[in-house]
């Protein structure tokens, strides 16, 4: 039995070497055979190794903070069905404390599990953390039949939070922009509370897309017209700041310094939520905002989705914490999110959004995807291939709505694996932690709850049969 362990885990290493190998070069005209072939049968042998490894052992396999379920063919199950999961964790954050106005996990980014913050970091992502939120807790919100209005309340929370006390001063190239970084429990932010890779006065432009379209949802959802103007004051900065895109330069760099203009990192990989915002005001009557986006537009389809073919450099950089200047840093959040974006409006806005779809999720597989305790998950950046529930939620919910949206299920138990993966990470009481491979409580929020709800809300959307499976079905416990 030792002998046949050691054989398995060998061929497992090997495999996964190979992979890693061929995935970091290949074109997405290639990448298909070298990523599926390859990763199942490294997960065959990994599955096989951790098999035996628990009969020797006779100990409980655990992923995150629960005993893990594997059926008879060794694909990872709910501990819990996904609706009572999220439930819980919503329940949880409807009972964070109110301080200064705000429930506290809207104000810091780094919680642990008593709503309490963590004592060693003082930075926090405003626009990322709680744009992201606001999508999320709209999204359940109607999931769930508009029923419980405080859930509306804490987006409006979240909203009143970035528009009063997350603005840039009323000055300069970016004026009352809002803040990509700053320091959690502030009010407001001060002048110079650019933190983690921002320097004191730098802004990301592509966060104040993603705050300005979340805001703009909360003023449909709600009619409040502060929302709208914070929504359309930032698509209006943008649209003044935007320059000619190439295959160097994304049309907004990544760094800004808010008072001058002056740019630091050439590429911003994430421009699906700058095109939202444009589309979203475009679309409500607001026209001004046309011409950027079609230039916006014209440079992702020449400029961008080819190079998935190439290097992939214009996905790189999205994250605060990264400034990687000498080596190449891609993420798996922004293709993976412009894929959502054209799954969702499909020829509406691309004639070929099936084709680009499907080579944005192959880019991901290649570069960002492995292989965690015998389930099949993806990690954030090259930098960084950790399964953080942000990512790893979004790869999964992505991956659902191609294989909902096509009618092919090639994507759909990687999906469906990734998201349960996701889900062992929240507590019986339903606080979460930041990802499922390790036991814990709290941490990074918008890994742990803010940008991860929205996703499996999409899941579900995608799969409605995904809301009734429980741990029951999984009759075998590998």
């Amino acid at each position: 039995m030792t002998l046949l362990l050691l054989v398995l885990r060998s061929i497992y290493l090997i495999l996964f070497f190979i992979y890693s190998y061929t995935k970091t070069s290949s074109p997405f005209k290639t990448i298909q055979l070298k990523t599926e072939k390859i990763i199942y049968l490294a997960l065959v042998m990994q599955l096989g190794s951790l098999s035996i490894l628990a009969q020797q052992s006779k100990q409980v396999f655990i992923i995150g903070n629960h005993r893990a379920l594997f059926d008879q063919h060794g694909i990872l199950q709910p501990w819990k069905p996904w609706p009572a999961i999220i439930k819980s964790e919503m329940e949880w954050y409807l009972k964070c404390p109110i301080e200064h106005g705000y429930p506290k996990f809207i104000t810091m980014t780094f919680m642990d599990g008593n709503y309490n913050p963590d004592t060693s970091r003082h930075d926090m992502i405003p626009a990322m953390q709680d744009g992201m939120g606001i999508i999320s807790y709209l999204k359940y919100y109607a999931f769930d039949g508009r029923r419980n209005k405080k859930i509306l309340l804490w987006a409006k929370y979240m909203g009143d939070y970035l528009i009063k006390e997350c603005n840039t001063p009323d000055e300069g190239k970016y004026p009352k922009f809002t803040r990509s970084t700053g320091l959690a429990s502030v009010f407001p932010q001060p002048p110079d509370c650019g933190r983690q890779h921002d320097r004191p006065y730098e802004i990301e432009p592509d966060k104040g897309g993603i705050a300005g379209y979340a805001l703009f949802l909360l003023y449909q959802e709600t009619k409040e017209k502060k929302y709208l103007d914070q929504a359309l004051h930032n698509a209006e900065v943008l649209a003044s700041n935007m320059k000619a895109g190439d295959s160097l330069h994304s049309p907004w760099a990544f760094r800004v310094d808010y008072r001058t203009g002056a740019e630091r990192m050439p590429i911003s990989g994430n421009m699906a939520y700058i095109l939202r915002l444009f589309d979203a005001l475009n679309g409500s009557g607001h026209h001004s905002f046309l011409g950027s986006r079609q230039k916006l537009w014209d440079w992702i389809l020449h400029y961008q989705l080819p190079s998935l073919e190439k290097d992939g450099i214009l996905w790189n950089q999205f994250f605060e914490d990264h400034d990687e200047i000498t080596t190449v840093n891609r993420t798996a959040w922004a293709p993976l999110n412009l894929a959502r974006y054209l799954l969702e409006k499909k020829a509406e806005i691309d004639i070929d959004w099936r084709i680009h779809a499907k080579a944005l999720i192959e880019f991901v597989i290649a570069n960002f995807s492995g292989i965690r305790m015998g389930v099949p998950i993806c990690g954030e950046q090259d930098t960084d291939k950790n399964p953080w529930g942000g990512i790893l939620s979004n790869y999964g919910a992505v991956l659902a709505m191609y294989a909902s949206a096509t009618g092919s299920n090639e994507y759909k138990g990687l999906a469906w694996q990734a998201l349960n993966f996701c889900l062992y990470a929240v507590n019986d009481d339903g606080c979460p932690s930041e990802q499922a491979s390790y036991p814990g409580r709290g941490g990074w929020q918008e890994d742990s709850h803010t940008d991860k709800i929205h996703n499996l809300v999409d899941a579900m959307e995608a799969f409605p049969e995904w809301k009734s499976i429980n741990a029951i079905q999984a009759q075998k416990v590998k």
